[in-house]
């Protein structure tokens, strides 16, 4: 039997509620309480580490992210902050120049941002990234992960005004007509399909590598949406993170989120896939598990492609695009709702929230949100729809960390009645709905901390504006770390096993390196941790 005793901390129990010491034999948290009285339970065989009156939080929990997308992201160009065109180009030369292995097959890289341009705010197109290659592919990802650009190679292997997965609304055309190399949703999705598999080599060490970051940061649990999604196909992805759990070599809980192209393919995995088997799939107690139906209601923000009841300041004609229609939604949800599984849709848009609603409303069984169905995002709203969040029992999947970049916009594309209700984590905690948080890595880093200090201060990572955006939606300490916690693991269904530090629950939490409870609000985003014990392992000691 392994016991470690941790002794001589501030060890959060609950809101108010600090310890000195914890004991864990097996994985579990067998005892909180004083110095005295645990260190009196330790024998020989018992690892008695002192914490030299350190903090500590339970593991935090992220409810929505890529991982494979970010371990093939921090092997990319980094191309996230370029301030121009030219300088995007300029880097992705130099990155080319410096990692040929990495670009024999094409060059992808994501995290551009028109708005940070200081010239000409357009949008990079195929003559721009022809400068990068006239002879591979390359195609570079807006941040928001919902429009790229891709060079003239690229585009031939497309073909979009041929093939029949792209509609005129997936690509963008020049005066004279013609594909400029922009993508917009389904079709930067298809883009990113193909040169996922060209650009695929090395996964399997890249993901060691983010999940080794994850860990670093104080992760012990990630929910990510890579099933699905533009890596490798669903099930080649199922059988990765077998294999890499299965042999035990995953040092941090993953949740699957799953995307499916259609109802019937994913009535085929409630019949005969995944979904079917996942009893024998992924045992109890494993660190492996298969989580919600993961679906899309719309765009970005920053794409102004979120669908906008009123459209959007200056352009009311562009209400955004809608991704899936409320019909297939509808069926979706209702298979969901007949076998048992739960359903994450992504809507940032306030059109897209109330629609989303209606539709998870529409699957409930007994008229209760029983499944636990969730809105990721859930940006733009008024009162009405967090009143329908509430009454409903909708959960929310927020990433305070958005509002780094989305604070300098929100007002200018949605008008400031309408953003003073939106991005209200704290309306909505007072008002039940529960709240998790995470990051939509690799939108934004994962690394918890940045995320923690934008819910608690809304402010920028600049500290600005000075006592923060919409303050009135500024949450406390306590309340952040439990929505990145024991909200966590409510989204998991898992409340009761993991989120707190206290007799019965998994032994996963996190020793800071400075009192998150205590310091100036500002120096949160800075916190790192010192170790990180995932089901009472140390995998990450500073």
């Amino acid at each position: 039997m392994a016991r470690t005793l941790l002794y001589n901390g501030k060890i959060y129990v609950a809101r108010g509620d600090f310890r000195q010491a914890v004991m864990i034999e097996d994985g579990v948290i067998t005892a909180v309480g004083g110095n005295e009285e645990l260190r009196s339970m330790a024998d020989y065989v018992t690892q008695c580490r002192d914490l030299e009156g350190r903090t500590v939080i339970p593991g935090l929990n992220d409810t929505h992210m890529h991982l494979m997308q970010f371990a093939q992201a921090r092997n990319q160009a980094q191309i996230m902050g370029a301030t121009s065109i030219d300088e995007i180009v300029d880097i992705c030369r130099r990155f080319a120049e410096e990692h040929p292995d990495r670009v024999e097959n094409g060059l992808l890289a994501g995290g551009w941002n028109q708005d940070c341009f200081t010239d000409s705010q357009r949008l990079p197109d195929r003559h721009d990234l022809d400068r990068i290659s006239s002879t591979k592919p390359v195609m570079l990802i807006r941040a928001c992960y919902h429009i790229s650009a891709v060079n003239t190679v690229l585009l031939n292997m497309l073909n979009v005004t041929e093939d029949p997965r792209f509609t005129p609304t997936d690509y963008g055309v020049d005066e004279n007509g013609e594909p400029n190399g922009i993508l917009y949703e389904n079709g930067s999705n298809t883009a990113q399909n193909i040169m996922a598999g060209l650009t695929a080599e090395g996964m399997r060490q890249d993901v060691f590598d983010a999940m080794d970051y994850c860990v670093s940061r104080g992760l012990t649990s990630i929910q990510s949406n890579d099933a699905g999604s533009n890596v490798m196909s669903r099930q080649e992805i199922f059988d990765f993170f077998h294999k890499i759990y299965d042999s035990g070599l995953g040092k941090i809980r993953y949740r699957h989120q799953v995307c499916f192209d259609s109802p019937e393919e994913f009535q085929d995995s409630l019949e005969n896939g995944e979904y079917a088997h996942r009893d024998q799939l992924y045992p109890k107690g494993s660190l492996l598990t298969l989580g919600p139906l993961k679906l899309f209601k719309d765009g970005s923000l920053g794409a102004r492609t979120a669908l906008m009841t009123d459209g959007y300041v200056g352009d009311r004609h562009n209400h955004g695009l809608e991704g899936i229609s409320c019909q297939e939604m509808d069926r979706f949800c209702q298979l969901a709702g007949e076998h048992g599984v739960q359903v994450a849709t992504h809507a940032i848009g306030d059109e897209a929230v109330r629609r989303a609603i209606r539709s998870f409303s529409a699957g409930f069984r007994d008229g209760h949100n029983s499944l636990r169905h969730a809105v990721v995002h859930c940006q733009i709203t008024d009162q009405s729809i967090l009143d329908q969040l509430a009454a409903d029992d909708i959960l929310v999947y927020a990433q305070p960390i958005f509002l780094n970049y989305d604070m300098h916009i929100a007002d200018k594309l949605v008008g400031s009645e309408l953003a003073a209700t939106s991005y209200a984590w704290n309306t909505l905690q007072q008002q039940g709905v529960h709240v998790s948080y995470g990051t939509d890595c690799p939108i934004e880093d994962c690394n918890p901390f940045p995320n923690i200090y934008m819910a608690v201060t809304r402010k920028d990572l600049e500290g600005r504006p000075e006592g923060g955006y919409y303050p009135q939606e500024c949450v406390d300490v306590e309340t952040a770390i439990d929505a990145y916690t024991l909200e966590s693991a409510y989204a998991e269904f898992m409340e009761n096993e993991k989120g707190r530090i206290q007799p019965g629950y998994l032994a996963d939490l996190v020793v800071l390196d400075r009192d998150i409870f205590t310091v100036n609000p500002d120096e949160i985003k800075d916190i790192l941790p010192v170790m990180t014990m995932v089901d009472g392992n140390v995998v990450y000691k500073a």
